[in-house]
């Protein structure tokens, strides 16, 4: 199994990585993927990235640019080209947009049409964030045309959405939201959607499944999440998870 989106480079983590590290390869969770958020993050996840030898990609999320975006994407464009030839580097992102983050709409489908325009020029798949912009980040796809996709992470919209997505060569990123017993919506489109347009995820630390005590969200879900869309699709896990692995290797060149 991979985790194809954990924070893990997040503080939440720095008490005990190594251990949850261990614990991940003991419960047959061989890596997670690491994406980028912003300049002031990168470096401590380029550093956690090397040491513990996890695919990672680099990106501004729609939460964390700031006033000064222009210089934060010559900052991204730059850290990109310095590592375009690693091969741990596999993606543009997280970028993508938000609606819920208030009133800088028109700087987040700027920050956002420059990290296509990137993920286009260096053949990279992107990892998409979307929040209530569907339509918006749909009609982008189809202009970028980009030839290796990407995935919408953490996805949790309508079947109708997700074959708009599926149309255009996306992956959907399915994660937690799935354990949820009042995640109908959700359910209803993995059970419909096809297992090629899938890869598991967990958006660690955030996104925990209700149900846990713990808060703090981890990659060891996966296993219960493989479980789950096995059950929906009236497939074995066995086949499922080998499935999953198959989408991330193929999609981030693993």
């Amino acid at each position: 199994m991979i985790d194809s989106h954990a924070h893990i480079d997040f503080p939440e983590f720095d008490n005990d990585r190594a251990e949850l590290f261990k614990t991940m390869r003991a419960q047959g969770i061989h890596t997670a993927l690491i994406p980028g958020v912003s300049p002031s993050h990168w470096e401590n996840q380029l550093h956690i990235a090397a040491q513990y030898s996890c695919p990672y990609a680099l990106g501004i999320h729609p939460w964390f640019f700031s006033d000064n975006y222009s210089a934060e994407l010559s900052g991204l464009d730059k850290a990109v080209n310095q590592r375009k030839q690693e091969p741990k580097f596999v993606a543009i992102g997280e970028c993508g947009l938000d609606k819920l983050r208030g009133g800088n709409w028109e700087i987040q489908l700027k920050v956002l049409e420059h990290q296509l325009a990137l993920a286009k020029s260096l053949n990279l798949p992107v990892i998409l964030h979307v929040v209530k912009a569907h339509s918006e980040l749909i009609a982008l796809l189809k202009v970028f045309k980009l030839a290796r996709g990407g995935v919408v992470h953490g996805f949790y919209g309508s079947l109708e959405v997700a074959q708009e997505y599926v149309k255009l060569g996306y992956k959907l990123g399915i994660g937690g939201l799935i354990l949820n017993k009042d995640a109908k919506k959700l359910k209803t489109c993995v059970t419909n959607i096809s297992l090629n347009s899938l890869i598991i995820e967990t958006d660690s630390p955030a996104m925990s499944p209700k149900h846990l005590a713990e808060k703090r969200n981890t990659p060891l879900i996966l296993p219960s999440i493989i479980e789950e869309i096995a059950k929906l699709q009236k497939k074995s896990s066995v086949l499922v998870s080998e499935r999953m692995f198959e989408n991330v290797t193929q999609l981030f060149d693993l």
